[in-house]
């Protein structure tokens, strides 16, 4: 916690920065939490043209991956960036090449996590892993069910009686339950099954 004369001296330092005092925002948890009023606040409050300005680069984000969405963003707002202690400033060209930097991270990150993802789901794949939600209503529950149908029993007395929503049943078995469709309905479960 900040005692009442270290207070004052930062205060007087972002004076001395040029931040009208009007404008000082400040949050009293860690930058490493997601809840922080005083940054959606400051955030919120900035428009084209303003400089956002902060005391040191990890005080703006949580991770580098927040830190680059925040410049990232910001850039696209047309609002500009300064750290004090880090003496990055985008009004400057050597500042605007760090910005453009940190935007080329930020994208070459998404395209990191990307490959990784696509990877992970390759391997899973090979493995026989296959994602997606599993099957509402496994194979020989719906074998049973069509038999019923096919048997004569209503939708409302196969739902009862198997314990599976109307919704699920009739998204199973493809939409449509008449008559003439539960052959083919039938045909194509056993195919899919067979296929596996």
């Amino acid at each position: 916690m900040m005692n009442v004369s270290q207070f004052l001296c930062s205060v007087m330092r972002w004076i001395a920065a040029g931040v009208d005092p009007r404008h000082l925002h400040q949050d009293h948890a860690s930058g490493a939490r997601d809840n922080r009023p005083g940054l959606k606040s400051c955030l919120a409050e900035l428009r084209e043209g303003d400089v956002l300005i902060v005391w040191k680069l990890d005080r703006l984000g949580r991770s580098l991956s927040h830190l680059l969405r925040i410049i990232e963003d910001l850039k696209i707002r047309g609002i500009a960036f300064r750290s004090l202690t880090e003496s990055i400033d985008t009004t400057t060209p050597h500042g605007s090449f760090l910005f453009n930097l940190f935007g080329t991270l930020a994208e070459y990150e998404r395209t990191l996590i990307t490959e990784r993802v696509n990877a992970g789901l390759a391997a899973a794949l090979r493995r026989g892993r296959k994602g997606g939600r599993p099957p509402a209503i496994d194979a020989e529950k719906v074998d049973q069910i069509l038999a019923a149908l096919e048997g004569g029993a209503s939708k409302a007395s196969v739902c009862r009686a198997f314990s599976v929503p109307r919704s699920t049943l009739t998204d199973t078995l493809g939409g449509s339950l008449d008559i003439e469709n539960y052959c083919t309905v039938s045909l194509f479960f056993e195919q899919i099954y067979l296929s596996r």
